[in-house]
């Protein structure tokens, strides 16, 4: 496994969302480790009128101000977690959206964190990926990079070279921006 620099994040959202296509999440939490490959994302830059950071610094937003290379989470519709890479230089309020992950390894945890359901739909929206991986609130902020809990891995399996590109999901303004990138139904490109 390589380790992601925190440059690579550094840069806007939308470069840095297609690139995080088949990058590893991996989190180990209450002593479970799940770990899967990053198959669908979406991009929020500040100037998005679609971003949680469009209308300024919150207390919610904080995270996605900060330094690239941390998660930012939120609670959706006071439901479901969602789980962001937050990019950028620090102070530009951007963050990669994670959508969806093919799990490769504690799936058991996994089913057992999201109950009888087929394994296609373990991770296959946001609110879904963080419940099967664990991550809440208590993950807001943590260093993806730095071997806590939530980490975000290279193993060498590049991005797509024509990843499917399309309008973001579930919001009501933004709509047409082409920002939601995802791997082809063939899988990971080796």
């Amino acid at each position: 496994m390589a380790a992601i620099r925190r440059t690579d994040l550094a840069r806007s959202a939308s470069v840095v969302a297609p690139w995080l296509l088949n990058k590893l999440l991996v989190s180990t939490v209450d002593g479970r480790t799940v770990a899967g490959r990053i198959a669908e994302v979406e991009a929020y830059e500040q100037d998005d009128p679609a971003s949680h950071t469009f209308g300024g610094r919150t207390a919610r937003n904080e995270v996605m101000f900060g330094r690239a290379g941390h998660l930012y989470v939120y609670l959706s519709y006071g439901i479901h977690f969602c789980a962001n890479v937050v990019t950028g230089p620090e102070g530009s309020g951007e963050a990669v959206l994670i959508r969806s992950v093919a799990i490769e390894s504690g799936l058991d945890d996994a089913a057992a964190r999201r109950g009888d359901r087929p394994r296609r739909e373990l991770s296959n929206g946001p609110g879904k990926l963080c419940q099967a991986f664990g991550v809440g609130l208590p993950h807001d902020g943590a260093d993806l990079l730095a071997g806590g809990p939530v980490r975000l891995l290279d193993d060498g399996v590049a991005p797509p070279p024509h990843p499917l590109v399309g309008p973001r999901i579930g919001i009501s303004k933004g709509v047409d921006t082409p920002w939601r990138f995802r791997v082809p139904a063939e899988g990971p490109t080796t």
